[in-house]
């Protein structure tokens, strides 16, 4: 997880092409961390955002919640409480991603899914549709949790 707050290579150009049609005044970097925020999102100045993380579309990080690395939380939706997206982490559509819950590799959270409490979910692992995984689960691999499913407990 990337926790610095400079990074001396870090870009200084705006990722306008993660949102059609903006310009570089558009974007702005998070006092915590420096990381790219696009003017419609929110992001509480108790998160952190990295240098080469993104939140964008109107998307809301809230509360001590991380985005690092290169993660990006787009869309609708929501990271909070004390909840990590870090990597090449996705989370977007109206996914809601709260408590301690840690996003990280390639995984993807999308659609109205819900990660919460200590969940993991990891490498290539994709969450979606009305999905809500909790407790202190994992998922991982190139596992898809979609639909209504729930995932909870030590699963």
């Amino acid at each position: 997880m990337d926790n610095n707050n400079t990074n001396p290579q870090q870009e200084s150009t705006p990722p306008k092409h993660l949102e059609c049609g903006s310009t570089a005044a558009d974007w702005h970097r998070h006092p915590n961390g420096g990381g790219w925020v696009y003017r419609t999102a929110w992001v509480a100045g108790t998160a952190y955002v990295a240098p080469n993380a993104a939140v964008f579309g109107r998307a809301r990080v809230c509360g001590n919640a991380k985005v690092c690395d290169s993660a990006w939380v787009c869309g609708n939706a929501r990271v909070c409480g004390k909840a990590a997206v870090y990597d090449r982490a996705r989370v977007f559509g109206r996914a809601k991603v709260c408590g301690s819950a840690e996003i990280f590799d390639s995984a993807r959270i999308f659609g109205r899914a819900t990660v919460c409490d200590s969940a993991f979910v990891t490498d290539n692992a994709k969450v979606s549709g009305d999905a809500w995984v909790g407790g202190g689960a994992w998922v991982f691999g190139d596992a898809e949790i979609k639909g209504r499913a729930r995932i909870d407990g030590s699963a």
